[in-house]
């Protein structure tokens, strides 16, 4: 039976979803308002928060580095923006010890070797590939070597570009891979959650999940009513905060109903017989003729 493991929880293709609550960059650099949102998180009954972890001096571009931009904390160059916004070790280790306190998993995408190593400091219980780092051979391979479980998220990604991820880790890694639209907030009509089915049809081993940027909630459960058995969504204390990701987050009533739906996606479904119920029965008394077939 495939599955992979994540923490305590083993994800097979008759369990509940996963769900992966994406901070990301959502805290703007506030420590505070990272440990609301594990609040927010927990309270829900996520299973795991994540965060993104980048070098700025690899991750932005030279070419980029000294446009000035306009933020909240005044102009300043992207660079110094990046590296504002950016948790280090310090916050991390109050990330580690608060996620622990609370009994939530977490974990951080990297965006480079270092940042990679760094993670492996707070020996993270998994690996979150964003789907830009998926086609990154010298961080596949390293992540290869921890012989941890991996996610992969497949935003702008063709489904050669996938095999070849997926391949690396052939006997070494439990893999999950999660279908995934990059733009930021996603076009409903370029979602197409068919691709999930397409998914299950290709890697027949590996579980299949949804990393969501869509408005609203309908899509990712519909996603898991599809099969997907990781969902994973950006979430935020206010749409209406500054950043790139916000519009396409949830805020604590849209994470709540959504969590909610899809733990019950395998109560609607059923079992697929037909059969009469009790409280049927009762209906039918009053209102069938006697007289009938």
């Amino acid at each position: 039976m495939k599955q992979i493991i994540l923490g305590n929880k083993i994800i097979t293709d008759t369990s509940k979803p996963f769900f992966i609550a994406e901070i990301g960059i959502n805290h703007n650099g506030s420590l505070e308002t990272a440990k609301k949102m594990i609040d927010m998180a927990c309270m829900l009954g996520a299973d795991a928060v994540k965060f993104q972890k980048r070098t700025p001096e690899i991750c932005v571009p030279k070419e980029q580095r000294n446009r000035l931009r306009d933020t909240p904390w005044g102009e300043m160059t992207y660079f110094d923006y990046k590296k504002k916004i950016e948790f280090e070790e310090t916050e991390y280790k109050e990330i580690d010890r608060y996620c622990k306190e609370k009994k939530i998993l977490w974990t951080a995408s990297a965006w480079d070797v270092p940042s990679f190593e760094f993670l492996e400091k707070f020996d993270v219980s998994f690996h979150k590939f964003a789907s830009a780092k998926i086609t990154d051979k010298e961080l596949l391979e390293r992540v290869k070597a921890t012989k941890k479980p991996v996610i992969l998220s497949t935003g702008g990604t063709n489904l050669e570009q996938i095999k070849k991820a997926v391949k690396i880790f052939e006997g070494n890694n439990d893999v999950a891979i999660l279908h995934c639209n990059s733009g930021y907030p996603a076009k409903d009509e370029e979602l197409n959650l068919k691709v999930i089915q397409t998914l299950q049809k290709e890697f027949p081993n590996n579980i299949i999940g949804y990393s969501g940027h869509e408005e609203g909630i309908t899509a990712s459960v519909v996603a898991t009513t599809l099969g997907a058995k990781i969902i994973e969504r950006h979430i935020t204390i206010d749409r209406a905060m500054w950043g790139t990701d916000q519009a396409a987050s949830i805020e604590y009533d849209g994470l709540r109903k959504l969590l909610r739906d899809i733990n019950k996606v395998d109560i609607w479904l059923g079992n697929g017989k037909k059969e009469v119920y009790e409280t049927e029965k009762k209906v039918m008394e009053k209102l069938r003729d006697k007289n009938t077939l």
